[in-house]
């Protein structure tokens, strides 16, 4: 994961520097591997670097476009942003890194806004086109990477987080009232709406375009949904074919990266498939798994621990497996973090990447991991 936030004063303010950098520093946890910020005029963005592809200093974010005219602040991960850069080369576009944000601005020069209709990935962006004075936020099509809003008619303010937008003082903290009534109704918050009056999740598959001079332009669009076709007379083989090429392509894109890759496993099918094919990639692959203190426990919770399936899918796998007990203090323990990093009630769970990001800063080799030496990560969910 990356942390990325911005401000957009539409009438040309300009943005003050220590308070981006104050809606930067505040997810500093989600890039542990640098910061940066631009501000030009009513535009400023901000960025927190988690490197997984192209580690070097040429992918440092926020990234500007070779030709000088775009300016982006990216987090995710665009798992066909090689075979997209060979189509980009053949129309004369030049690259300087090997990352997949330069892939982004190139793709944005070529094809607009139309841009994220060719991305298979998990993304949210922000990008900054100085020549139509247009701001443009993007989110993937599931809706993996979270991106929060609020727009006031004045000024637009994003982030990863929410509490990035919270540090901005213009900014007050109050309860969204229908929000608080669609989480006690359903248990969660399935709209757009947060618990946070006046700021809003972006939709998946969605776009905001918001011109400069011109409050009136802010627009959401959704650019994709699902398509369900109901196809008659299709051998049953042939939907094991595809379902068998289209998972191992999944697989193969989303294993390539410039670190360490590992996998969760917990000993269920899910798992045990994305590790079985990432271990035919690469040697060692290191696998982890969580399971629960078992001494107090009985019936029905015995089966909730997965250990044992977990290690015997690592031993067929030959991977390098660690595990973690968690105890029934845990919860109590980590309650403050957990509220301060969830903030929001809307569906969410922890990624691979935010976990494995301090996991390789943190784990040693030849050890199981235990409470006290567990990567902090582990230790709270992450947005």
């Amino acid at each position: 994961m990356c942390g990325i936030t911005g401000i957009f004063h539409v009438h040309g303010a300009p943005v003050p520097m220590d308070t981006l950098r104050a809606m930067t520093d505040i997810v500093k946890h989600r890039g542990p591997d640098g910061e940066g910020f631009w501000a030009e005029g009513g535009v400023g963005f901000g960025h927190r670097r988690l490197a997984i592809v192209d580690l070097s200093p040429s992918g440092h974010q926020p990234m500007r476009s070779s030709c000088g005219r775009l300016m982006l602040t990216f987090n995710g991960e665009i798992y066909n942003w090689r075979e997209l850069r060979r189509e980009l080369e053949k129309k004369g576009a030049s690259f300087r890194t090997q990352s997949d944000s330069e892939v982004i601005l190139e793709a944005y020069r070529a094809w607009g806004a139309k841009c994220v209709e060719k991305f298979n990935g998990m993304f949210a962006f922000a990008l900054w086109d100085s020549r139509q004075s247009r701001m443009l936020l993007a989110r993937d099509r599931y809706g993996i990477k979270p991106l929060y809003y609020r727009w006031d008619g004045q000024t637009l303010l994003f982030g990863s987080e929410i509490k990035s937008i919270l540090q901005h003082p213009s900014v007050r903290v109050n309860v969204n009232p229908d929000a608080l009534n669609e989480y006690f109704t359903f248990q969660n918050v399935l709209s757009d709406r947060t618990l946070f009056a006046d700021i809003k999740l972006l939709p998946r598959a969605s776009l905001i375009q918001l011109n400069a001079g011109e409050p009136s332009s802010f627009s959401i669009k959704r650019w994709w949904d699902y398509q369900f076709r109901d196809e008659q007379g299709v051998p049953e083989a042939e939907y094991l074919e595809e379902l068998d090429r289209l998972f191992k392509q999944a697989v193969n894109r989303q294993v390539q990266a410039d670190v360490e890759v590992g996998t969760y496993l917990s000993g269920g099918i899910d798992s045990g498939a994305v590790t079985c094919l990432t271990a035919r990639s690469f040697q060692n692959v290191k696998s982890f798994t969580a399971g629960f203190d078992l001494s107090s426990a009985s019936g029905l919770e015995l089966a909730f621990d997965e250990r044992a399936k977990a290690e015997q899918l690592s031993a067929a796998y030959k991977t390098e497996h660690y595990e973690v007990v968690l105890k029934a203090g845990d919860m109590e323990r980590v309650l403050p973090d957990l509220v301060w990093h969830l903030e929001d009630a809307q569906p969410k769970a922890p990624k691979a990447d935010e976990v494995f990001a301090t996991i390789r800063k943190d784990w040693t080799p030849g050890r199981n991991l235990n409470r006290k030496t567990m990567p902090s990560i582990w230790q709270r969910p992450w947005v």
